[in-house]
This record gives C-alpha cells, sequence and structure tokens, in this order.
C-alpha cells in the first residue's frame, strides 16, 4: 500500500507541462505554454476575438435600438405640443394613468387578488376620485368665470370640495366593508401602496397640468430639460464614462453626470431665447381651442422681453480688447441684451440635471427592491413608461412651485372676484354691485350709452 502511494507521489513529481495540459476535460481548462510555465487559454486568440466583439455587438444594438425610439418619442412630442392644450393634457392625463398602472403591478398579488374580486377596482376607484378634485381645482382656478356663469356647472364648482371628499369617503368604507379575514396585512398594503403612488403620480401630473394653463413655455422646456440632459449624460456616459456615480445605477458614471449638466444649461439658456418668442408659447392658456396653426395673440410678460444687463468693469475691458483682438473693432462692450426667463430656465436646468435624476435613482431602487430590471416593456430600449418618467415628476413639481413663487405675479383674476361675488353676496347685493360698476364704467367711459342697461341708470 505504502509502495503504491510512493511510486503515485514519484509519478506526480516528474510530470511535465504537457501532462498537465493532456489532463482534465473540456476545452476550457486552463493549459501551460511550452518552456515559460504561463497560464494560457486553450480557445485560439481568434475564436477569443469573436467572443469579445459578440460582447460589444449588445451594447451597440442597445445603442442603435435606444436612439431611434428617443427620436420617435421627441417627433410624436413635438407633433402633440402643436396641436394644442387639450392634447397636451390629454397626453399628461393618459401617461399618468399608464404609470399609475404600471406601479400598481407592482404590488399584485394575482392568487390573492381572484379571492378579492373588487380590490383592483377599487384602486382605479380612488384614482378617478383623486383626478376629479385635482383636475377639478384647476379648472376652477384657471376658468373660474365661465363656470361660475353656467348654471349646470355651477353648483358643482361651488362644491367642488366638498363633492370631491364624498367621493374618497365613499373608496374609504368601500374599502373598510370590504376587509376580509386572512388578508387583512394584504388588504392595508394594497391601500397605503394606493395611496403613496396617488401622491406620488396624480399630484405631480397636476402640478405640471397648471404648468401648461401657465403657458406652454412652462410645461415645454422644463420636460426638454430633462429630455436633453437625459441624452448628453448617456452620450457622456457611454463615450466617457469611467467613475461610478451611485450604486443603485452602476451604469451611471461622474462623467455622464457632469456632461449632462453643463450640456443641460447651454440648451436652457438658447431655447429660452428662441421661445421667447412665440406668442403661442408664452401665452397663457385661455383658450383650449387653440393650437399652432390658429395661434394666439397676448401682451408678452415682462421676463420674456430683453433687458440690458451690465458687465462689471473689469469683464468689460477684457470683452472690449477680445472683440478688438479679433474683429478688430473698438466699441466697448459694457453690456449684454438677456431676457429674465433665460436666468430662471438656467435654475431649471441646474434642478433637471442635479437633482431631477435622484427620481430615477429613487425609482432604480424601487426596482431593485422588487427584483426587475424595468417597469415594463412597452418602449423598446427604455423599458416601460414609468422609466421615462421618473424624473418629470420631480422635474413637474419643482417648475410649478418655482414659476409660482418666484415668476409668476400674485394678481386677483376676474374668476377670483366672480367667485366673491357669487359665493358671499345676498342677490340684493349683487344687483348693487352690478350697477356700481356699471355706473364706473360710465364714468371712465369704457361703456358706450347705447350698452349700458337701463337698470344701471336707475
Amino acid at each position: 500500500m505504502s509502495m503504491t502511494r510512493q511510486r503515485s507521489r514519484q509519478k506526480s513529481r516528474h510530470n511535465t507541462p504537457d501532462d498537465i495540459a493532456t489532463q482534465g476535460s473540456g476545452n476550457s481548462s486552463p493549459t501551460f505554454s511550452r518552456g515559460t510555465g504561463s497560464p494560457t487559454n486553450s480557445r485560439s486568440p481568434s475564436l477569443a476575438k469573436r467572443a469579445g466583439d459578440h460582447g460589444k455587438a449588445p451594447k451597440w444594438q442597445n445603442w442603435w435600438v435606444r436612439t431611434l425610439w428617443t427620436f420617435v418619442m421627441i417627433g410624436s412630442f413635438f407633433a402633440i405640443i402643436a396641436s394644442g392644450p387639450v392634447s397636451v393634457i390629454l397626453m399628461v392625463v393618459g401617461i399618468q394613468t399608464w404609470v399609475f398602472s404600471e406601479v400598481i403591478a407592482l404590488s399584485s398579488v394575482p392568487n390573492r387578488e381572484r379571492k378579492l374580486p373588487w380590490a383592483r377596482a377599487l384602486n382605479w376607484y380612488f384614482l378617478l376620485a383623486t383626478n376629479y378634485y385635482l383636475y377639478g381645482e384647476s379648472i376652477l382656478h384657471y376658468f373660474k368665470q365661465f363656470v361660475l356663469m353656467d348654471g349646470v356647472l355651477q353648483p358643482l364648482a361651488t362644491h367642488h370640495r366638498f363633492i370631491s371628499f364624498s367621493l374618497y369617503l365613499f373608496g374609504f368604507v368601500w374599502f373598510v366593508a370590504g376587509l376580509r379575514k386572512g388578508f387583512y396585512r394584504f388588504q392595508f398594503t394594497q391601500f397605503a401602496w394606493t395611496h403613496m403612488t396617488l401622491l406620488l403620480v396624480v399630484f405631480t401630473s397636476h402640478c405640471i397640468i397648471n404648468n401648461i394653463f401657465e403657458g406652454l413655455f412652462w410645461f415645454f422646456l422644463p420636460i426638454s430639460l430633462v429630455i436633453t440632459n437625459d441624452i448628453f449624460a448617456y452620450v457622456f456616459g457611454f463615450f466617457f464614462g469611467r467613475t461610478p456615480l451611485i450604486q443603485l445605477s452602476p451604469k451611471k458614471t461622474v462623467e455622464g453626470f457632469l456632461g449632462g449638466w453643463v450640456s443641460t444649461m447651454v440648451f436652457g439658456f438658447f431655447a429660452a431665447s428662441l421661445l421667447r418668442r412665440f406668442a403661442y408659447m408664452y401665452c397663457p392658456v385661455r383658450d383650449l381651442g387653440m393650437n399652432a396653426i390658429t395661434g394666439v395673440d397676448c401682451e408678452p410678460d415682462a421676463i420674456f422681453l430683453r433687458q440690458p444687463h451690465h458687465f462689471p468693469a473689469g469683464v468689460a475691458w477684457v470683452l472690449t480688447r477680445l472683440a478688438h483682438a479679433l474683429f478688430n473693432t473698438t466699441t466697448p462692450i459694457t453690456s449684454v441684451d438677456i431676457a429674465p426667463v433665460q436666468w430662471h430656465v438656467v435654475v431649471l436646468a441646474c434642478f433637471a440635471s442635479l437633482i431631477a435624476p435622484f427620481g430615477g435613482f429613487f425609482a432604480s431602487g424601487l426596482k431593485r427592491a422588487f427584483k426587475i430590471k424595468d417597469f415594463g416593456h412597452s418602449i423598446p430600449g427604455h423599458g416601460g413608461i414609468t422609466d421615462r418618467m421618473d424624473c418629470q415628476f420631480m422635474m413637474g413639481v419643482f417648475s410649478y412651485l418655482y414659476c409660482q413663487t418666484f415668476v409668476h405675479a400674485r394678481v386677483v383674476g376676474v374668476g377670483t372676484l366672480l367667485e366673491a361675488a357669487i359665493t358671499s353676496l345676498t342677490v340684493d347685493q349683487q344687483i348693487e354691485l352690478y350697477r356700481n360698476l356699471g355706473q364706473y364704467l360710465i364714468g371712465q367711459n369704457a361703456l358706450p350709452v347705447e350698452m349700458v342697461p337701463p337698470m344701471v341708470t336707475l
């Protein structure tokens, strides 16, 4: 027995590199080159190169698919913008419903839902009730004077919030009445998930639609900033990306993040200078029937008009010297004409580049929690609609709050005064207000005599 072991040890000691190369099975086992003892791969160099080429092929295939569908989405977006505010609002509502469906599907458990037949219907009911409240608020805010003058819509407008709360109470009672033993945890999880989705999706869509009513400029530009940042961050990351940015998204790189930021600011500054020239973009939406062909006319706000911005003395001296060296001109350069809205858009561009991407990182964390790659597969190369809208929701809320705080002047509109007169005054007081206002307009020569009702002159 010991003799056998000694012979086997001696045999193993005298194994040559060629003997080792012949041991094992399969072509992928490591071998050693003659004379050097260094490991080599049994596959030929041509096969290794071919395998590397196959590894690069999916990357470039995804690049072309993603690029193609990016242009398709951009073209569709421009077509809808040109169709008018109604088409844009319907697009936002459709996307919101689509996203709601994809997010709600994450928490779906088919086996349990089969035993709770009204679970999905309740989710969609809460969506409808929330839409009725939020979009009703938008319509009342921007078209109050028209709604209050309609005999059918006036009661709905006057009691809108109470009606909305009543609709929610009906859904709440429906949920409590449907609680079943053995499903309590699942049902309450669904209830919480639905309400968080309504907050993160429907409320943000409400802000985006309010941006539309303030003017298509405030809808189009924030969205285009996110799209621009997404495109250039992908391009810079694809060609120059080396440093990982965040663990949640391994493909995101610092180079792509910074390249997208600079590109988005430059794009936003010049895009604002271009779009401020078109009344169709900067006019508030007061006629839902308008479109790019019919156009619209209004007095532009002061922020859309170019104003001189003076350089500091040192900067003016450098620019004057530079102009003289390049163009042989002696005209001093002391100021530049820039519309104030361009600086506002630079702020929006910084948010779109530095903060809005964290909406995407949040979505990446959510997908990791559910162990999925994409929210859906409706857009080739991009995943689901939620994968493309994750940054837009944060951008929409920020744009709305920023504009309401720093851009739009707080003025009392006709709708607000009309609402106060209808809801707070008696009929006799309304008649008195009517007479006094008519007499004032006559005194200002703002109302022709032939148009004055006899009641005003009494």
